[in-house]
């Protein structure tokens, strides 16, 4: 496809380009800037981005920091991918999410032949697999730049690239070389945000790919943390989440580690920072000492995301989860003692590999004894890559949407039982927006991360409210603000 005359960018001398981050990428973002001025200048119209996330809150945070860069250099977001460039940041945990991509990007390259000024990129876990990367060179020859998840700081050095060769960049990474600070981010809310404390996984569940595309575990420097929360709450950011594939094992890599907790008792100094939430823990790893840092906290909020996966402690075996039925039990118990007020929310797999009825009620069991506030719940499917996918026993798809049913069943009757507790009580909400089914309300969310609708205006948005709870219905209230 002919490309239409674009304005040329300034050819580089290896010299000049400094050598160390973030300084190299900021120095392409200068160039690229100056690049955009003049291309604004030839279209008469501002040049527009728009990215597309697929997948975990992890994903969300990387698009954050990829939408930064792209601002920085001068573009401004659009609604759609009628845009000038498009970047899908993709998810490969299962793998019909691979097939809803390649849908999407032979959508793009329509949309390209309309306009001639269209760049399109790829990113993310996706991008990790080395058979997505031959088919969208195959297949896919219009895509400008696919990177991975262990460069996404490097967008404005891969994007000069393509704009200055006028040729498709794919730039993969097989491991992390660095954790790149101090790059631009754009917020979705100016209120909340997401904080990556630490990236990769060590813990190989048996039906999980997330070690293959994202690596192995690397902690911040809690400075860095500290840094960019303080920034955050400077700029109206009053709630964080702390966010990493097992929070629970953060600062093991570190040159001098400290563990999760006594992270949390250093962000809880920061004097503007009024919410504090975190996920996603392991059950294998969590502390007595963490379960004291929640109790003893104003600001961390009273919930726990504990994924279970299965109740059964055969299946947890073959999940290689690395606790058994009775430890996650113990566990809710021990945390439940130390603090009253606390919920649990859970991850489930139903229909695991060799599952059994006995096993599958061994998951009712658990959940009807810890009384999940809510659930994410998902049929077992395979996932070439991982060691379930090879497994003997795969259920019949009757089987596991008989018993799927039968979970949600009981996941909505518990919740809605731990939901009822607080009818009548005030708490504390923040108002994350105006309600879009009802004129003159607003929602937000408890501690507890459960909604509420209650009656308030557009200036109410990003603050935190005393509401009573009015009404209960089921998974959200009605409430009244004080």
């Amino acid at each position: 496809m002919k490309r239409t005359e674009i304005t040329p960018v300034p050819v580089l001398y290896q010299e000049e380009v400094p050598m160390t981050e973030p300084d190299r990428q900021a120095y392409f973002i200068t160039l690229l800037a100056d690049w955009m001025k003049h291309e604004i200048e030839r279209l008469q119209r501002p040049m527009t981005y728009h990215v597309q996330t697929f997948g975990c809150q992890m994903n969300a945070k990387d698009s954050e920091k990829l939408a930064g860069i792209l601002e920085a250099i001068g573009y401004v977001e659009a609604d759609t991918e009628e845009a000038d460039f498009v970047l899908y940041n993709t998810c490969t945990v299962r793998e019909n999410a691979n097939s809803r991509v390649y849908g999407r990007i032979g959508y793009l390259g329509k949309l390209k032949q309309k306009n001639t000024n269209m760049r399109i990129a790829m990113c993310g876990c996706m991008m990790q697999e080395t058979h997505v990367i031959d088919k969208l060179k195959k297949s896919y020859r219009f895509v400008d730049v696919v990177f991975g998840t262990h460069n996404i700081y490097m967008l404005a050095e891969l994007l000069y690239q393509n704009i200055s060769t006028r040729k498709s960049v794919f730039d993969i990474k097989e491991k992390a070389e660095k954790i790149v600070e101090d790059l631009p981010s754009s917020l979705k809310y100016s209120f909340k945000a997401g904080v990556n404390i630490m990236y990769g996984c060590n813990n190989f569940c048996s039906y999980c790919i997330v070690p293959y595309v994202r690596g192995r575990e690397r902690s911040r420097a809690p400075k860095d943390i500290i840094n960019e929360i303080t920034e955050l709450t400077e700029h109206g950011v009053v709630e964080i989440m702390l966010l990493g594939q097992n929070v629970n094992s953060y600062g093991k890599t570190l040159e001098e580690p400290i563990s999760f907790a006594k992270l949390l008792q250093m962000i809880e100094k920061i004097e503007k920072l009024k919410r504090i939430r975190f996920m996603t823990p392991h059950p294998k790893d969590l502390s007595d000492e963490l379960i004291d840092t929640i109790k003893n906290s104003a600001k961390i909020c009273k919930q726990l995301h504990l994924p279970l996966q299965s109740g059964s402690t055969r299946i947890l075996e073959k999940m290689n989860r690395k606790y058994t039925k009775e430890d996650y039990l113990t566990l809710v118990e021990k945390a439940k003692a130390a603090i009253p007020e606390i919920s649990f929310t859970t991850d489930i797999i139903v229909g695991f590999p060799g599952e059994t009825e006995e096993d599958f009620n061994d998951t009712i069991d658990v959940i009807e004894k810890v009384g999940f506030a809510s659930a994410y719940t998902f049929q077992y499917s395979k996932r070439t890559g991982t060691a379930a996918a090879t497994m003997s026993g795969q259920i019949s798809p009757a089987v596991v949407e008989q018993r799927f049913s039968r979970l949600l069943s009981v996941v909505q009757n518990t919740a809605e039982q731990q939901a009822k507790k607080s009818l009548g009580k005030t708490q504390e909400v923040l108002v994350e927006e105006l309600n879009i089914q009802t004129s003159g309300y607003v929602t937000g969310r408890l501690s507890n991360n459960l909604l509420v609708h209650f009656p308030g205006g557009k200036e109410d948005i990003g603050h935190i409210k005393m509401v009573t709870l009015k009404e209960c219905k089921g998974f959200y209230y009605m409430g009244e603000a004080e």
